[in-house]
């Protein structure tokens, strides 16, 4: 799994305007609360507004809002909306991969993790996250001790991999 500092700083926005829903926030307040640049996070609440997820108004009472209620945005939404697929090989969705030989399993093994990746992100809303409550189901992934553990933590060399 990797998060880049944009898809981070853009669900991290999301976030903030959740928060602050059905209230406006301008975009150096959410940048002062995050500790995102306001240069980089301008662009970000620009795509963010361009995929319908935030609305903006100028003036006194202006500022940016999120689009809908912050229970029907997904953290897998915002993310596409600055990476596109969630998971990807080369730059191909894993489904569209072909391999050869030994490795042709390998693609059903991409397939399988996107899935499980998806299936967390998808069940999460940004309303979620304000409330700090978890659905169940990602819950019970976050209180088991090995989530907790990188590889390198791992008793076995061979899982330090």
């Amino acid at each position: 799994m990797r998060i880049t500092a944009r898809v981070d700083y853009a669900v991290r926005a999301a976030v903030e305007l959740a928060a602050a829903a059905p209230g406006a926030l301008t975009c150096d307040r959410i940048a002062a609360a995050q500790g995102i640049p306001s240069r980089f996070l301008q662009s970000i609440l620009g795509d963010l507004q361009h995929a319908r997820l935030v609305t903006s108004q100028r003036g006194r009472e202006g500022g940016y809002r999120l689009a809908l209620p912050p229970s029907e945005v997904s953290i897998a939404r915002v993310m596409r909306v600055e990476q596109g697929f969630l998971a990807e090989v080369h730059g191909q969705r894993p489904e569209d991969v072909e391999y050869s030989g030994t490795a042709v399993p390998l693609a059903a093994v991409w397939v399988a993790a996107r899935e499980a990746y998806r299936r967390v992100l998808e069940r999460v809303t940004l309303a979620d996250v304000v409330a700090g409550s978890l659905p169940p189901e990602v819950a019970d992934l976050v209180a088991l001790e090995e989530a907790w553990r990188s590889f390198g933590d791992a008793a076995n060399p061979a899982e330090r991999r």
